[in-house]
């Protein structure tokens, strides 16, 4: 029997791996998991916890150790990145880097088959300026816990998260029952020491500097998920709020989709190819400019590689963290961005994910 494929999850802003009943890639990795079986191709798949705002070259090493613990046998490997995660691979792989880390520890690079990165900012993204500021620090910590909340217990009352508001900066002053709880304890001790280090690093700024130094392994194939919500617009957000938890949810969404909008005269993001511009077209609409975004990245960021699917969705819905369409519910949605992101559209993204996985040609 030949040996199983090793996909690994590598989760980016945002993101905790797995947290008080919070699993960022659950949907992703089963929907990859039912396709390789479908295939008849043996499969293991791996989440990999790395800090969520720690600098790249940190979280990079904490890849490089898990995989050397965990990448056993000589199957082939493919990395899953979302949002920075697409960065910690694309700095793990690159034959450049300087990582201080054994030769042993990257020994498994060398049966890296495909490398994925799902709405990362290759070119930056101008929402990590303002997360390093006070303000911008304080939205962090609100919009962190926000997810948290919501992808774990469902969408939590609007009275509930305006305590943990209140309590920003001692939110285990906070009075929670059961599971709630152990969440916002458990979040505020993650937050209080949170890193800044990838939110300075991916500013378009910096990312420019990355990019010139970090060059693409020649034996990898490198493949790009990109996405965009549409302009928060109150008549249409009037339409689909139906509750005040979903209203402020909305509210937080436009901030940051106002933010990620701000284009950088300096430090342009990516120049899609002919065949990139025809997906984008195809997937996206109205046309992409250098001001659509996912209400995180801008959406012409996110090019690296091969562009392997495109369409209408906000950050977090390419993961399986959507409004769901159909009964029984099984997703749950991160904010309300009125993306039109359904269970269909997921469908094909993950196929389009495994598709180039088995052939990247």
């Amino acid at each position: 029997m030949s040996q199983p494929h090793r996909v690994v999850f590598i989760p980016g802003m945002f993101g905790f791996g797995r947290l008080a009943g919070y699993d960022y890639f659950r949907h992703l990795r089963q929907g990859v998991e039912t396709r390789y079986a479908d295939a008849g191709i043996p499969v293991v798949t791996d989440v990999v916890t790395t800090p969520p705002t720690s600098s790249l070259r940190y979280r990079s090493r904490i890849l490089a150790k898990h995989m050397a613990q965990r990448a056993d046998g000589d199957g082939p490997i493919h990395l899953v990145g979302h949002s920075t995660g697409g960065l910690d691979a694309r700095l793990v792989l690159s034959p450049s880097n300087s990582l201080q880390v054994s030769p042993e520890r990257l020994r498994w690079t060398s049966r890296v088959v495909t490398s994925i990165s799902m709405n990362t900012p290759h070119y930056g993204t101008p929402l990590a300026g303002y997360f390093s500021t006070v303000a911008g620090t304080r939205l962090l910590y609100a919009l962190s816990l926000l997810t948290v909340l919501s992808l774990s217990v469902g969408e939590p009352s609007l009275a509930l998260f305006a305590r943990v508001l209140a309590g920003l900066g001692g939110i285990d002053r906070a009075v929670f029952h059961g599971d709630l709880r152990l969440i916002s304890r458990i979040t505020d001790m993650m937050l209080r020491f949170v890193d800044q280090g990838a939110l300075i690093q991916t500013m378009p700024e910096a990312m420019d500097l990355f990019n010139a130094s970090t060059e693409d392994n020649q034996r990898v194939h490198y493949g790009s998920v990109a996405s965009a919500a549409p302009t928060p617009h109150p008549v249409r957000f009037a339409k689909k709020v139906r509750s005040p938890y979903a209203a402020f949810s909305a509210a937080m969404f436009a901030t940051l989709w106002g933010f990620a909008s701000q284009r950088h005269n300096m430090y342009p993001y990516a120049r899609p190819t002919a065949r990139q511009a025809e997906l984008l077209s195809h997937g996206i609409e109205p046309e992409v400019t250098d001001r659509t975004s996912d209400g995180v990245v801008p959406t012409l960021s996110m090019l690296w590689g091969n562009l392997i699917w495109c369409g209408e969705a906000d950050h977090l819905d390419v993961l399986g963290h959507f409004p769901d369409d159909a009964r029984p519910r099984q997703h749950v949605d991160w904010l309300a961005s009125g993306a039109p992101f359904t269970r269909a559209r997921f469908g094909e993204l993950v196929d389009s994910i495994v598709r180039f996985q088995l052939d990247p040609r």
